[in-house]
């Protein structure tokens, strides 16, 4: 498709649709989100160089400003400042009181710096043009290091980037017969830390909703979603701290602290505070886990809600860190 086809039929639709979001265009025209960034070049849109560590480090100079990573069902909205920033062979860390990340830079292919309706962002995305972090600017951001940083990190070649699609990762394939079930119950019984569970899960070859189902007894108990909800409202009503973890390949961010105002509007239950925005959908929720890892501080309790393709949408701790234990408060609204 023809850029300039796609920059009319873009600018069409979003006419005939004006609250129509960019991602929810993009898939209405078969196309990836960058791709429709793309046709803005010149004009709204500035292609970034691809020196976005170096870029990252700088980002605590905007002041405060709003982070948002999302995945297919759910949005995590967080305002705050951009603190401590650092990266490692391993991931690229973010561990600001308000703004708490989780960095995967192998997947960062594209960044734009993008200029709609006076709202000013930095958007990066993957090979595949799909979003994997965004930082907006806010009324009180210094608008004044925004346009330095863009100037600095501009790509000198300002035509459109062609797309090398990959395919996702392959997931663990086996079979429950395939497991060892007794070892793998009793590496998750010994566990010291929540951290571990991932290589647990590679360790055995599992996805995450295969290890659930073959969870030692006690540990791993599937719920439904209106118990979800049920927790989240407690957790509002009693004002119980907690960690909400959204996710995808590139990106986790975390809000730690309270939540207050949940709205449910459609298909959509919301969170929708000052620092704080969280929209998941509902319909999407295949299935939810009330799940319980061993740790050196305790037994630690999280909330985990997965697609139909056992993708993990969102997860939910009671607030906490390594060395205390877990909140009294947050176990007793799990007491579902």
């Amino acid at each position: 498709m023809e850029t300039i086809s796609l920059k009319e039929q873009y600018l069409t639709f979003k006419a005939e649709n004006p609250k129509t979001r960019i991602r929810d265009i993009a898939t209405a025209l078969n196309v990836s989100e960058a791709e429709l960034l793309m046709t803005g070049i010149g004009e709204n849109v500035t292609i970034l160089e691809n020196k976005f560590e170096d870029l990252l480090k700088e980002i605590t100079g905007l002041g405060y400003v709003m982070a948002l990573t999302r995945n297919e069902y759910c949005v995590h909205e967080r305002k705050g400042v951009y603190e401590n920033v650092s990266f490692s062979t391993h991931a690229g860390l973010v561990l600001g009181p308000d703004i708490d990340l989780r960095l995967f830079m192998s997947q960062w292919k594209l960044g734009f710096a993008v200029e709609d309706n006076n709202l000013k962002s930095l958007q990066f995305f993957d090979a595949n043009g799909v979003a994997i972090h965004k930082i907006y600017l806010t009324d009180k951001s210094n608008v004044e290091t925004y346009h330095e940083l863009v100037t600095r990190f501009r790509k000198e070649d300002q035509q459109p980037v062609a797309l090398l699609p990959t395919e996702p990762a392959a997931k663990p394939n086996i079979t429950d017969d395939e497991v060892d079930v007794t070892a793998f119950q009793q590496a998750w019984t010994a566990l010291q830390d929540t951290h571990e569970f991932f290589g647990l899960l590679k360790r055995f070859n599992l996805n995450r909703t295969q290890a659930l189902r073959l969870a030692p007894a006690g540990f791993a108990k599937q719920i439904n979603v209106d118990d979800f909800k049920t927790v989240m409202q407690s957790c509002a009503a009693k004002q119980v701290p907690i960690m909400v973890f959204v996710g995808n390949h590139g990106c986790i961010q975390i809000h730690t602290g309270t939540v207050t105002r949940i709205v449910e509007m459609d298909v959509w239950f919301n969170v929708l505070d000052p620092e704080f925005n969280l929209h998941l959908r509902m319909d999407a929720i295949a299935s939810v886990w009330h799940v319980i890892k061993p740790s050196s501080d305790g037994d630690i309790n999280s909330l985990e809600l997965f697609d139909n393709e056992g993708e993990m949408i969102v997860q939910v701790f009671g607030k906490r860190k390594p060395g205390l234990p877990e909140l009294n408060e947050w176990r007793e609204v799990l007491a579902l």
